[in-house]
């Protein structure tokens, strides 16, 4: 599972990845990008990422995020856990609060991997 943004694939990555749709993921590939997809098939998780992501400010203290869900602060921080090692978001610690921030090149390395403009006969 990617623990840090050195783990976390990138369009630099050797061998090179492209859309699903114009190349097949090799098993490297699909290993690394695993994670990332199945962090967020967690509604909890999904939710934290969504709120992370259009926090103003471009961060968003967990303290601010704990009253939204019916589930304890172990729990949450639990899936923020998940979210960071999947390197989709990052975090500080400030006093004793941690602060969260998208991780923007992790978002938009996933689009691209399921971009489907460019599948023949398909309009998006």
């Amino acid at each position: 599972m990617p623990g840090s943004s050195m783990d976390t694939p990138s369009r630099t990555d050797a061998p090179a990845w492209q859309p699903i749709t114009r190349s097949a993921l090799d098993a490297e590939q699909a290993t690394a990008f695993a994670p990332m997809f199945k962090a967020l098939g967690d509604p909890v998780r999904l939710r934290l990422l969504s709120m992370i992501a259009s926090a103003g400010g471009g961060e968003v203290c967990v303290c601010d995020l704990t009253g939204s869900f019916a589930l304890t602060g172990p729990t949450i921080s639990h899936h923020l856990k998940v979210l960071r090692e999947a390197g989709l978001v990052d975090s500080d610690r400030r006093g004793t609060w941690v602060y969260y921030r998208l991780v923007p090149a992790a978002i938009t390395l996933m689009a691209g991997l399921i971009a489907i403009t460019d599948v023949v006969g398909v309009t998006v």
